[in-house]
């Protein structure tokens, strides 16, 4: 089997010189010294040397900053020209604007399944520019449309691969809501990997749109309310308990009072049921004795 292996167009520099020389002196002279010597000898030649300069005026175009001109000649690609300014190449040149500039849009929020199987909303900023115009030109037919396509599956094949939320502990998983720098860097990875071909650069990737669909949106809201009401009672007791031991071991250190392991029991539970209520305590006064 034979295997065909395409080469890749990478840009080079397009024949060109400056306009400004072309048209204040070079083309003016040549054509005056054409007329000139029309008029001294009429003949074959002196009219084709009139005719070929007045055919060279058409050979002028404008680059503007950060924009390039991809120069072709007979459907063979010859040269990109970036230097700004008037300019001048051969007539028969045809001459592409390719923008350099930076640019970004925002994907269309699309629904996909995260890797637990959950259906989630996502949307990102993409930031893009053309770095080889020749690719850019010739690699793919509508650069701009691939841009547009290829960033969408990427953001697709990114949103699969990494949960909506972290399982267990957040420092152990990456996931989409806890992690954004990570998931930025990840996301503009896979979309440059799929950029590359058509002589694109993506500067930045962050998602502007990230939520649980609809049809599991209040389930999940109610998960993540009861997940963070675990996790801040857990936090209560621990700190509970130790304002609970430093007290009993201050009571005993100083000598305060003498509490068996009853009265200890006693006042552990207290001051737990104090310090863990969701409202504040009712005091009660004991005006009896402690026994």
């Amino acid at each position: 089997m034979i295997s065909l292996i395409r080469c890749m167009m990478n840009e080079k520099q397009g024949f060109s010189v400056n306009g400004y020389v072309m048209a204040l002196i070079v083309l003016p002279i040549c054509q005056l010294l054409s007329v000139y010597w029309f008029i001294q000898q009429a003949g074959i030649l002196p009219m084709v040397a009139m005719i070929l300069v007045a055919v060279l005026w058409p050979g002028f175009f404008m680059v503007q900053p950060n924009q390039g001109k991809v120069l072709t000649l007979f459907g063979s690609y010859v040269g990109t020209e970036r230097r700004d300014g008037l300019r001048w190449t051969i007539p028969l040149f045809l001459r592409r604007t390719v923008s350099l500039r930076i640019r970004n849009f925002e994907s269309a929020k699309i629904k996909v399944n995260d890797n637990q199987g959950n259906p989630i909303e996502i949307a990102a900023i993409i930031v893009w520019s053309v770095t080889d115009t020749a690719e850019a030109v010739f690699e793919v037919d509508d650069y701009e449309s691939f841009v547009t396509i290829q960033s969408e599956s990427a953001i697709r094949h990114m949103a699969s691969s990494f949960p909506y939320d972290p399982r267990d502990d957040e420092q152990a998983e990456v996931a989409l809501r806890s992690h954004p720098s990570e998931i930025s860097d990840s996301l503009q990875k896979e979309i440059q990997a799929r950029l590359a071909k058509a002589g694109i650069t993506v500067h930045e990737a962050r998602i502007s749109h990230l939520a649980y669909a609809q049809e599991i949106a209040s389930a999940m809201l109610q998960r993540q309310q009861a997940a963070a009401i675990i996790a801040a009672r857990s936090q209560i007791v621990d700190g509970a308990v130790g304002m609970v031991q430093m007290a009993l071991n201050k009571l005993s250190a100083e000598e305060i009072v003498d509490l068996d392991d009853e009265r200890k029991a006693h006042m552990v539970s207290n001051l737990l049921v104090v310090l863990c209520g969701d409202k504040a305590p009712q005091p009660v006064v004991n005006s009896g004795s402690l026994y």
